[in-house]
């Protein structure tokens, strides 16, 4: 009794973690900086709600590093990581302290933590990055206020919260205005693609603002990416806009961008070249300190571009899995390029790579504004990858369907199931389903994840733990907004019909004794059916249980807590037949069937449940 309240109670913190502390860790990591105070505030913050938990979670399942250690792009940036690490042996510091080995862990930490959360959340990664782009426009938005009443010549935009350089701040505000950028060109409906307009000229005037020409070149190179990998209508648009606007800077701006000259760049990585020289292959040391001298009266520490910064500190050898990640990250998100969060972080990952050709130097640091402009990019893209492989992902294109393709889908089709609205599911001609999804709100996470494509996720994901599933063939986006799912039934009846059609009471309960283990497996495997009952359940030609209209569901990352346990059976003890058949006539059954797989305690708590008595009645 002791191990297996230990091992629930494990099941429940890694569930919580993943869940709940990750997401909320992660959105402030990418917003934080707009309002706190100081770096070390962001810091704890992320170390608090994200490095450290993700630790915890390889502690209670360190099976996790197996997925991980698949992935070629996890290899090379730990290959990245020790190398660097090993680079101290050498270092011409002569103590290495201890808090030297942290920011390499909180780095792997923070891929560990973007892969569980993509894995268990990944509906509430569009939303998220949504809410933290959003909180980016209005900081920027009072940060410009605030800027325009104490402007004077020559002054550059820096910004509140924990921003303290202007070129710094400059790289956060470009990179959300990347994602905006991205947003305007993957988007479905007008009023997000009218929304990102606004704000990505908010956040474009803040890196004006900020006197910076480095994100302005990233930002381009954003662009065209952006207008490469999705080639359409709005390329042309957004290529004619990049144009426009480089003009347009060039015109009202070129005394301020060419008078301050090269900002003795060509100086620096002269210096750094020379420096290199003395130890190509295996570098100074990842914290060897680094002074330059470009002949300005002071010296500076950084090359001011990454690639040159990890030559000095880790050398050729360390720059190949350093290009290895960002090439095959590229690759990635060119095969994905259907998916628009791909888009997203590979649009943030060519942004990071042009602003890291004329800044950086710190190759592993804490999180600051550098990560910016690569981990945060770089670990998204292996989170979307590693969790694309597994098919936990939408692994197929949405296709847009006019008023007639529509018409013509559905000539002779049977309407199955329909509402005040009309039809929600039609059988097709062919014998082949339409099930309809009516359009949400825009600001709704329908409308991040439209229902269509969780339902053909959902299905993917349950035929692979072996549960039956109707095959998807298409997904749908019609022109009102509404979505919709194509798919090959499952040839079988309903359990409600197969047991209506039943006569004998003992084949009746070796029926109910059956479907209380298929039950139990579903708690236990963490599959939360939010609209399981006997008409979504089929009995197949071959006597095995199968789930339809799927779209309303969610797979946990441990089986089903009891009060999760409690909602489920909760639901359908409100169909009036089916808590006759399952809770009254066979209950001993139902039972005995559940408790082949699930424990004495989840036994226990069902049989309470239905002694506790049923809510309120629905029809079918």
């Amino acid at each position: 009794m002791q191990l297996s309240g230990l091992n629930t109670t494990s099941n429940r913190v890694f569930d919580f973690i993943c869940l709940w502390i990750l997401p909320l860790g992660y959105f402030l990591l990418l917003c934080a900086m707009f309002f706190l105070p100081g770096r070390s505030v962001h810091h704890k913050l992320y170390y608090g709600l994200f490095s450290i938990p993700a630790f915890v979670t390889l502690c209670l399942r360190p099976g996790i590093c197996k997925e991980l250690l698949k992935d070629p792009i996890i290899i090379a940036v730990l290959l990245f990581l020790g190398w660097a690490l090993l680079s101290l042996s050498w270092s011409p510091v002569d103590d290495v302290p201890a808090s030297q080995l942290k920011p390499a862990l909180h780095t792997f930490l923070l891929f560990v933590g973007c892969a569980l959360m993509v894995r268990y959340r990944s509906e509430i990664i569009a939303p998220l990055l949504f809410c933290a782009a959003t909180v980016a426009v209005v900081a920027s938005a009072y940060n410009l206020y605030r800027f325009g009443q104490i402007y004077e010549p020559e002054m550059r935009l820096i910004g509140v919260g924990a921003f303290d350089n202007p070129l710094l701040s400059s790289h956060v505000f470009g990179f959300f205005c990347a994602y905006w950028l991205s947003l305007s060109m993957t988007c479905k409906r007008l009023q997000v693609l009218w929304l990102s307009l606004p704000a990505t000229a908010i956040l474009l005037a803040a890196v004006i603002a900020t006197g910076s020409r480095t994100p302005l070149a990233a930002l381009s190179i954003a662009a065209l990416w952006l207008c490469f990998v999705c080639w359409n209508r709005r390329s042309v648009v957004m290529l004619a806009s990049v144009l426009t606007t480089g003009a347009v800077v060039f015109t009202f701006f070129s005394q301020q961008i060419i008078e301050r000259g090269s900002s003795f760049r060509f100086e620096l990585w002269q210096l750094t070249l020379d420096k290199i020289a003395d130890h190509p292959w295996i570098g100074h040391g990842y914290n060897a300190p680094l002074s330059l001298d470009p002949g300005i009266g002071y010296t500076l520490q950084e090359p001011h571009n990454f690639a040159l910064g990890v030559l000095y500190a880790v050398g050729i050898i360390g720059l190949l899995p350093w290009l290895f990640f960002h090439i095959r990250s590229f690759i990635s998100c060119w095969t994905h390029r259907l998916q628009p969060l791909f888009i997203i972080a590979s649009t943030w990952l060519a942004f990071g790579i042009g602003a890291g050709l004329t800044e950086g130097g710190g190759i592993i640091s804490r999180p600051k504004e550098h990560w910016f402009l690569l981990w945060i990019p770089l670990a998204l893209i292996v989170a979307l990858s590693i969790n694309q492989r597994a098919r936990r992902l939408l692994d197929m294109p949405v296709k847009t369907m006019t008023k007639g393709s529509l018409q013509q889908l559905t000539a002779d089709a049977r309407v199955i199931e329909e509402d005040g609205l009309g039809p929600k599911v039609l059988r097709l001609a062919d014998g082949s389903f339409l099930k309809l999804f009516r359009r949400r709100r825009w600001y709704t996470s329908g409308s991040f994840n439209p229902y269509s494509e969780r339902f053909a996720v959902n299905s993917v994901q349950l035929r692979s733990m072996g549960i039956p599933t109707p095959h998807i063939l298409d997904l749908y986006r019609l022109e009102d907004g509404h979505t919709a799912v194509h798919y090959s039934p499952l040839p079988g009846n309903t359990l409600r019909q197969v047991l209506q059609g039943i006569t004998a009471p003992a084949v009746r309960q070796a029926l109910v004794e059956r479907f209380g283990k298929f039950m139990a497996q579903l708690h236990q495997q963490g599959v939360y059916f939010r609209s399981l009952h006997l008409g979504n359940v089929l009995v197949l030609e071959d006597g095995e249980f199968g789930l339809i209209d799927i779209a309303d569901m969610r797979i946990y990352p441990s089986s089903l807590s009891a009060a999760l346990r409690r909602r489920n059976l909760r639901h359908m003890q409100r169909y009036a037949e089916d808590r006759r058949w399952l809770f009254e006539d066979h209950f001993d059954a139902l039972l005995q069937g559940y408790a082949a797989t699930a424990s004495e305690s989840d036994v226990a708590n069902l049989h309470r449940q239905v002694l506790a008595g049923p809510p309120p009645a629905r029809t079918h």
